[in-house]
């Protein structure tokens, strides 16, 4: 079997020798124009130049758990693509959502204020059955952030598309179910697939139907959400403030209005990072299982878009 990897920005050269290793019985290498035809490969953000030359692929093997860009190429209808389960995104992910959301909760964005003015201040405990939080898309991430929020007692709700059934988790399903989702959450995570039915979900009619002095952590893509919406219900008082890791363009422009906005947090997409080690160690998993005429998870479903 030959695996070749085709990276953009990101040095291929770890992984050729991670995977070698993992799998001696294969032959691993970088891609580079006018390479030799490979029959599994390990991508992110390949060129379309890429998919042309390699027209024996069999499987795509993508490193992030967002494959939106990938399927903005022409792949071959046979052509088989599989994202991450986890590969320890979720633990980060969880750690990174349950930070802000507490962070926010305990106003410790204003004590970090005051402290650094010299000020000692006190701020009355809130109540947090009055602070739901709704995570948006509950796959593995998802799933595993809910999980996670429920250790510190804020009452969480989930929505997905297709019905699910997560204990002690409030779970909407379906566009018919997004209104009574988003009345019901103060605090909104987002981590939806970006698809067509998806991109710009993140608006003034869907964020206005959150609590008031709802709160918005974007932890997906860039293009869910509408950045002159956010501004202007934070402006109007209707919404509290958010966390963003995630933006239309990154990394984030120099003079954004978000760098500076005292009700934004501003993260280099930095919430779940690709861990080689265990990436590499589910990909040969797969491929192996692929060998041995297997299914594996993680096969996306080009129409849906995940």
């Amino acid at each position: 079997m030959n695996i070749t990897i085709c990276f953009d920005k990101l040095d291929p050269a770890p992984w050729v020798q991670g995977l070698q290793k993992a799998f001696p019985e294969a032959t691993v290498s970088a891609w580079a124009p006018g390479a030799p035809p490979a029959q599994q490969a390990i991508v992110w953000a390949p060129p379309q130049q890429f998919i042309d030359e390699q027209p024996g692929l069999q499987t795509l093997f993508n490193i992030g758990a967002g494959v939106d860009a990938l399927l903005q190429l022409k792949l071959p209808p046979s052509l088989k693509v599989v994202r991450l389960d986890d590969a320890g995104m979720s633990v980060q992910m969880a750690e990174f959502v349950c930070h802000a959301v507490i962070r926010h909760f305990r106003e410790f964005d204003g004590y970090d204020a005051d402290t650094q003015a010299g000020k000692w201040s006190y701020r009355k405990p809130r109540n947090r059955a009055d602070f739901a939080v709704g995570v948006m898309g509950l796959g593995v991430l998802g799933e595993r952030v809910a999980k996670a929020l429920q250790v510190f007692d804020f009452p969480v709700n989930g929505y997905s598309r297709s019905p699910k059934d997560l204990p002690g988790i409030r779970c909407f399903s379906g566009a018919q179910a997004l209104p009574d989702f988003l009345a019901a959450t103060r605090v909104l995570v987002n981590l939806l697939p970006l698809t067509p039915d998806t991109e710009n979900i993140l608006n003034h009619a869907t964020l206005s139907q959150l609590q008031k002095g709802g709160y918005v952590i974007n932890v997906a893509r860039g293009k869910h959400l509408v950045d002159e919406d956010l501004l202007a219900l934070m402006d109007s008082g209707h919404l509290a403030g958010a966390t963003l890791d995630v933006f239309r363009t990154e990394p984030l422009p120099a003079g954004h209005v978000f760098w500076q906005h005292p009700k934004i947090t501003v993260t280099p997409h930095t919430s779940a990072r690709t861990l080689r080690e265990e990436s590499i160690a589910q990909i040969v998993g797969k491929m192996q299982a692929l060998q041995r005429g297997e299914s594996i998870n993680g096969v996306v479903d080009a129409l849906r878009g995940y």
